[in-house]
Parts: C-alpha cells; sequence; structure tokens
C-alpha cells in the first residue's frame, strides 16, 4: 500500500528566499512523525503546506494525499479504508491529491484539509469570553453536528481538561488553553493532527499534560500525528520518527534519540570563558523598595531593600522564580518606573544620575544610554526587518551605512552574514519567532547603548540560537564594552553567559556572587519552577 503522504522534490520560495528546499519524504498511517529543527529551518511553512489551506505561489514538486473517497457523499478517510464501506453505505475508493497541483478550492482538496487538526505556534483562537465547554460546543457545531453538550464534555475528558469545562477560556493557563484547542480539533473526527510547537512555552509539568493529551487523542482517533519542534525533549516523548531540518533542507532521519542528539550537537559548545576585567561600577542600588497596593492582597513588596553594584562592562545575572521581583527591580534600574524608596544611580561619563529623579537633567540623561527588551516585545508590523532597525534609531542615515549597520547587529545575535542580508526586506509576519526575538534584541543594539537591560531574552530561542546569542553578548561585551544586566529563568544562559548573578526571592536580594555558586543555592521548589517558567 502506498503511503499516507508522499513528499517528493518539494520546493517553497518567498521571493528570492527558498524556504524549502527539495524536501523528500513519506509519512505512513498512523505513524506519529518529529520534524525537529531551530528557528527557521521550515518547520512552520511545511506543516502549512501540508494543511493545505494557503496559497503558495511558488510552490514546487509534490505532496500527495492517498486517501479513500466515497463518491457518493464526498467522505474522506486514510488509505486503509479502500472498499469499505463509507457512513452513507457507498464504497469507498482510493484517490490522490496533490496539493502542490490542486488549489485551495478543489473539492477533494477541501475534503481532506477539513479532515486535518491543527495546533498552531502560540495561538489559541479560542472564544476568550466564552465558557471552555461552550467553545467546543461550538466547535461540535462547526464539524456539521448540532451543539452537543455531551460529546463537548466527552472531548473535554479526552484531553483531560472536564475540571475545567464551566471556566472562561481567557482565565485558563497556557496549558489548559492549548488542550481546548485540541478538544476543539477533534471535534473534527480528524484523520490527521499537525502540531506546531505545542509546548515550545509550557512548563514542564504542563508540557507533559499536553503531550499525553495528544498521544491519547492520536491512539483513540487513529491520527496520524506531525509534529514540529525546536526541543529534542518533545520529539522523543511524541515522536516514533523524526526528521531533522536546516536552512529548509532535511539533514537527518531517524530514531528519535539519536536525531536529537545530532541536533544538539550543532549547537557546538560555548567553550571556556577567559576572564575578563571589568572597570569602575557603573550602577549603584542602595536600599532599594517598590510597592504597590492591590485590592486583592494589599501592600506587595515588589522589591524590598535590594542593594547591588553591577561594574562597567560585566554582564550581571538577575535570576529568581516568578513574581520575585526581578523585572521590577531592571526597571527601576532602567528609570522606567519610580521606586517607593531607597537610591539607585547610573553613571554616565564621571557624573552620577539619580534614577528616582524626574528630568531631561536627571534620569533623562542616563535613559537614552540604556537599551531594554522587554519580555513581551514588539515590532513594528508593518516595517521591513531594516526599517524596524534604521528607524529604531531615530536617525536618517543613508541607506548603504543603515545596511551594512543592520547586517552588523544582526550577526551579534546570531545570524551568519547571508542569513541577516536575506531578512531585511523581510517583514515580520514572515519570520519564525526566534528571528523576531533575535530582531528585537538587535533594534536594542543597533542603538549603541552603554547598558543592556535583558528581560528572559532567550524565551523563545533554541538550543542552537541560544548558544549563538550567548556567544553574541560575549563578543558585544569584548568589541564595545557594554554592561549587560539578564533576568532570566534559564539557569543554563545564566550559567553560560553571565559573570555573577543575583538571587531574588519575595523582592528581596538573598546573594550575589558567581552563577553557579548562587544557583546551587535554589531551592529545589524555586528550581522546578524557574525551569518550568
Amino acid at each position: 500500500m502506498a503511503p499516507f503522504i508522499e513528499i517528493k522534490n518539494l520546493t517553497v520560495r518567498f521571493g528570492e528566499s527558498e524556504v524549502l528546499r527539495n524536501i523528500n519524504l513519506d509519512i505512513e498511517e498512523g505513524e506519529s512523525v518529529g520534524i525537529l529543527g531551530r528557528s527557521g529551518a521550515g518547520k512552520s511553512v511545511l506543516m502549512h503546506v501540508l494543511r493545505g489551506t494557503e496559497v503558495f505561489p511558488e510552490i514546487s514538486g509534490n505532496v500527495i494525499y492517498h486517501v479513500a473517497r466515497c463518491e457518493a457523499c464526498g467522505h474522506v478517510e486514510p488509505p486503509s479504508h479502500e472498499g469499505k464501506a463509507c457512513r452513507c453505505g457507498k464504497n469507498m475508493k482510493a484517490v490522490q491529491a496533490d496539493f502542490a497541483k490542486l488549489g485551495v478550492n478543489d473539492p477533494l482538496r477541501r475534503a481532506i484539509s477539513k479532515r486535518i487538526a491543527i495546533m498552531l505556534q502560540r495561538t489559541f483562537a479560542l472564544y476568550g469570553d466564552e465558557r471552555v465547554i461552550v467553545n467546543v460546543m461550538r466547535a461540535v457545531e462547526d464539524a456539521g453536528e448540532s451543539a452537543n453538550v455531551h460529546k463537548a464534555a466527552d472531548l473535554l475528558d479526552e484531553v483531560n481538561l472536564s475540571h475545567r469545562m464551566m471556566h472562561v477560556a481567557r482565565e485558563l493557563s497556557g496549558g489548559e488553553k492549548q488542550r481546548v484547542v485540541l478538544a476543539r480539533q477533534l471535534a473534527k473526527s480528524p484523520m490527521m493532527l499537525l502540531a506546531d510547537e505545542p509546548s515550545g512555552t509550557l512548563d514542564p509539568n504542563t508540557a507533559k499534560l499536553v503531550h499525553e493529551s495528544i498521544q491519547r487523542a492520536a491512539e483513540d482517533f487513529n491520527m496520524t500525528t506531525i509534529i514540529t519542534s525546536h526541543w529534542q525533549d518533545v520529539m522523543i516523548d511524541l515522536a516514533d520518527r523524526v526528521i531533522l531540518m536546516d536552512h529548509g533542507k532535511i539533514i537527518a532521519e531517524g530514531e528519535p534519540t539519536k536525531v536529537a542528539a545530532t541536533f544538539i550537537a550543532m549547537a557546538g559548545q560555548i567553550g571556556t570563558r577567559e576572564a575578563v576585567e571589568v572597570g569602575e561600577p557603573i550602577i549603584k542600588v542602595n536600599n532599594l523598595s517598590k510597592r504597590y497596593i492591590s485590592i486583592d492582597r494589599g501592600v506587595v513588596k515588589a522589591v524590598d531593600g535590594a542593594s547591588m553594584e553591577i561594574r562597567e562592562g560585566e554582564i550581571f545575572g538577575i535570576v529568581g522564580v516568578s513574581g520575585g521581583g526581578k523585572t521590577t527591580l531592571s526597571k527601576l534600574i532602567s528609570g522606567i518606573i519610580t521606586p517607593t524608596s531607597g537610591s539607585a544611580m547610573v553613571r554616565v561619563g564621571d557624573d552620577w544620575v539619580d534614577m528616582t529623579m524626574l528630568g531631561s537633567n536627571n534620569r533623562g540623561r542616563a535613559t537614552k544610554h540604556i537599551g531594554i527588551l522587554h519580555q513581551e516585545y514588539t515590532l513594528y508590523p508593518y516595517r521591513s526587518v531594516i526599517e524596524n532597525l534604521t528607524e529604531s534609531i531615530g536617525l536618517s542615515l543613508p541607506f548603504e551605512l543603515g545596511e551594512r549597520k543592520a547586517i552588523h547587529t544582526l550577526t551579534t545575535v546570531g545570524f551568519t552574514e547571508e542569513e541577516a542580508d536575506a531578512i531585511l526586506t523581510k517583514m515580520p509576519e514572515e519570520l519564525s519567532e526566534g528571528e523576531r526575538h533575535r530582531v528585537a534584541m538587535a533594534q536594542v543594539l543597533i542603538k549603541e547603548p552603554r547598558i543592556v537591560v535583558l528581560d528572559e531574552p532567550t524565551g523563545t530561542m533554541d538550543p542552537i540560537t541560544k548558544i549563538d546569542v550567548t556567544k553574541s553578548i560575549l563578543n558585544a561585551r569584548e568589541e564595545l564594552g557594554e554592561t549587560f544586566v539578564i533576568v532570566s529563568h534559564d539557569l543554563d544562559f545564566v550559567t553560560n553567559a553571565c559573570d555573577r548573578a543575583m538571587l531574588m526571592r519575595n523582592g528581596r536580594a538573598i546573594t550575589i556572587g558567581k552563577p553557579e555558586e548562587v544557583l546551587n543555592l535554589l531551592t529545589k521548589e524555586e528550581e522546578r519552577e524557574m525551569l518550568g517558567s
């Protein structure tokens, strides 16, 4: 019997950029295939081609679905249903559909696409103000059935979410929302599930629940599953077989553990860091506090009497669990918010600037020398990458100089010169999540700040990019003498990138020292929470 899906010499271009290059892959019915690779490798594009609902003007090769189809009612099933009776009573016959050749409005292509479930990266697509059970009932109705509450409840049982059926969707956690999305997709009784980074932003415990829901649904619905990720653990948990993609090509294929090891080996090593002689203090914080009044919790001590010094040219990490005060402290240092008490001083040249005092002659003198990458960063959606970078400087540069500076800055955040040149004219929506994050970091660095504050800089990065960015930060410090203040939950990143680190707990600075020494003081509970954030 022919495989469920045959992909032959598939190539997809976006303008001059070749995002998929001569892909050849067979997928068997009922198989679970993992697609592993760094951000921008082409994983998501391949998933969207397989979904079959989008137009790709520059596509070549073949994407052939082998299915069984009822000529009477048009219903399709996987190829094993050939010769069997359809739900309408007629027999099903073998047919094939090439998604690279058929238009999106072709009846056969549309019939197949309707039987494909998809979980998109960081996209929940729920009715936020509706209860969970209503969200699933609507999906049942969209699938052509009456809004049956019992079927909706059964689907929530399927994804282990019955205990949340009466909750409002927007109040759910990320992992819970992801499982509601899966329940809604299962309403169409799919023959295949496409899961694009299904747990990339979730903590390990929540990710495990999502993985278990996917595995259970695949078995109960006899689904073929295709999962993309840049985390090797996802592949090992969910896939029977894994392909490794890089720059739009398949470079390895096989058993999940072996392919994952190949991927990790591609990241290389940071190498031994040479000792760097840092300068005099550039940031001084003394007994700094920030309090808020909360209706629910009363007085909240976001930062409670923190004191520290950061030296010029130092890479300083601030670590701790969520809610420990890390981000608030970084905002106080940066002059974004004003403290309740205490002092925060930043050196500009030979002068010390009081960050607690407003005005262009006070805080304003320092803030223009401080670059900040917030955890919830944004790019201008209707500006190209080079426009995002050059317009952030606030100066009118000759195009050649702007292009040169943009490429140089992009290489400092992990792009090669060729990759940097290729993405200059792209719009943010054409980039992967990890690529957008790196462009946002370049948007900060291109302003040539003396102090760079990075809030969770590696949150969306794959292991290879994370090492590239670590090396880039070390290189930027060496070449430019910039001082970095890094707020992070990423224990490996802090250990590899930072000279010193400070542990915060309940708004207080617990200890400051070498990263490995500070991280050794984490409690088991804190370590689990940090790894899961």
